[in-house]
């Protein structure tokens, strides 16, 4: 017991040392820059005082080295950015000790070991800052960076041959763990930026176990409750997304591999949704509400789903509170009308249809145009025209139409005037130009339009605004 009692105290102290230490840089800080500047006839006059603020000053850089050394071997923080750390706190003390005795005696030396003193105070402030916000918590101020951390991954457009851990998980631990777990710093003697440290753990053991995965440390502290005092990541740091917290657990349950491809893991009905967001670079949690019908509708039939899968069109629910789908032709090897005439007996859940990089011709679109509950259409890159378009008139449900790279002019979407609901329209590539988006603002009036590079908002008045954005 008393063994332990001296445990948890010599911890105590170490953790005491972001507090302990601010005073030594104060008191030190000051009484220097004091010293160097102060005029000769009045430095006489508070003499005593400068003195005694060295004394103490010293005295408390002292106990921050001690505290520091003991906060250091907790094993929790980069051995090489520690000790240069450790060094110069051990330098500060030595200059301060110094430049106390020298300015006792008045001695001649006393402003150059007050300057580097100076110095050294700044050196090791910076190095502590490096060790507790990471080594670019300053640099990527001075360079304009944001202060916010912004999610920036990318689309991965064949996201059935990324590499789970690679391509979705990792980004996943760098953005939200590396601060507090990678290489400058190990909280918990836990390591989340190499494979080799994953599997090894932490100081109380491995974090990963397939077998029990609500169980397995990793996963069982994201899913705690934001006020748990074990939560992961802590309260008052930015938390992971629905989306970021079902990839993790998808990935640990598959059994935690480091090499395997999305096409070799199984895809649950939870994750398929959150791997088409990954690979259209959209956001499922914003996704899963827009697009999306308030009223309620029955459930399609299992039968009729299988059936359609057994082609290899992907079916997958919107969202996990409906009974809404999804249905995405990327992995089709031949596309025929017959391909889509399948989809009919799901019509009524069916509300979401990806044909992008199809085959699908204008003749196909009437069978679409009897998918009347469809609110989200893609038809980027294929070779529909204004031709196509004309069966799409009565599709009132339509709230989003994809038409990057396609033949589509003006006249082609001067047919679809009755879509009162549609609130994004993509042109990029299109037979649309720039110069002709404001005839198409004129008839969509309350929809977002896409040229490639830039939106044009709904807006009051006859002036058209153009935007810069990273969108679709």
């Amino acid at each position: 017991m008393a063994t332990l009692l001296m445990i948890d105290f010599v911890q105590l102290i170490g953790r005491l040392h972001p507090l302990l230490v601010h005073l030594p840089i104060g008191i030190l800080l000051f009484t220097a820059l004091l010293r160097l500047f102060l005029k000769q006839e009045k430095r006489n006059a508070i003499q005593y005082a400068i003195n005694i603020a060295l004394f103490w000053g010293t005295i408390g850089a002292v106990g921050s080295v001690v505290s520091g050394y003991l906060l250091s071997q907790s094993g929790e923080y980069d051995e090489s950015m520690v000790s240069s750390h450790q060094w110069f706190g051990i330098s500060v003390a030595i200059v301060s000790g110094l430049a106390y005795f020298l300015n006792k005696k008045q001695h001649a030396y006393t402003k150059l070991f007050m300057a580097l003193l100076v110095v050294l105070i700044f050196i090791t402030g910076h190095l502590g800052g490096s060790l507790t916000h990471g080594s670019d918590y300053l640099t990527e101020v001075a360079l304009g960076a944001p202060k916010e951390k912004i999610d920036t991954r990318k689309a991965i457009p064949n996201i059935e041959e990324a590499i789970v851990y690679t391509d979705l998980i990792k980004p996943i631990l760098q953005a939200n763990c590396y601060d507090c777990h990678g290489p400058n710093k190990q909280k918990a003697k836990l390591r989340l930026d190499m494979p080799d440290y994953i599997l090894k753990g932490s100081k109380d053991g491995t974090i990963i176990d397939p077998k029990h995965v609500e169980e397995c440390a990793f996963i069982k502290r994201l899913f705690l409750p934001l006020e748990n005092k074990d939560h992961m990541p802590p309260k008052e740091k930015p938390q992971l997304s629905k989306q970021d917290l079902e990839l993790l657990k998808w990935w640990v349950s598959s059994g935690a591999d480091f090499s395997q491809k999305v096409k070799e893991i199984n895809q649950t009905a939870t994750i398929k949704p959150v791997l088409l967001a990954l690979q259209t670079g959209t956001n499922v949690e914003k996704e899963q509400t827009t697009f999306i019908p308030s009223a309620p509708v029955s459930q399609a039939d299992p039968e009729r789903v299988r059936e359609i899968e057994s082609k290899g069109i992907a079916v997958f629910p919107v969202s996990q509170s409906t009974n809404y789908l999804s249905v995405n032709f990327l992995a089709v090897d031949t596309f025929s009308s017959k391909s889509l005439s399948i989809l009919t007996p799901i019509s009524k859940q069916l509300i979401w249809l990806k044909l992008s990089n199809t085959p699908v011709a204008d003749a196909d679109l009437k069978i679409i145009s009897g998918l009347s509950s469809i609110t989200r259409l893609s038809l980027d890159r294929t070779s529909i025209s204004d031709a196509g378009l004309a069966y799409l008139k009565n599709n009132t449900s339509l709230e989003y139409l994809n038409l990057v790279g396609t033949k589509v002019t003006v006249s082609g979407l001067k047919q679809l005037t009755k879509l009162k609901n549609l609130k994004q329209i993509y042109l990029f590539q299109s037979g649309i130009s720039a110069d002709q988006l404001k005839e198409i603002k004129n008839i969509f009036p309350n929809a977002y339009l896409d040229s490639g590079g830039y939106k044009v908002p709904t807006i009051k008045g006859d002036t058209t605004e153009k935007k810069t954005v990273n969108d679709d």
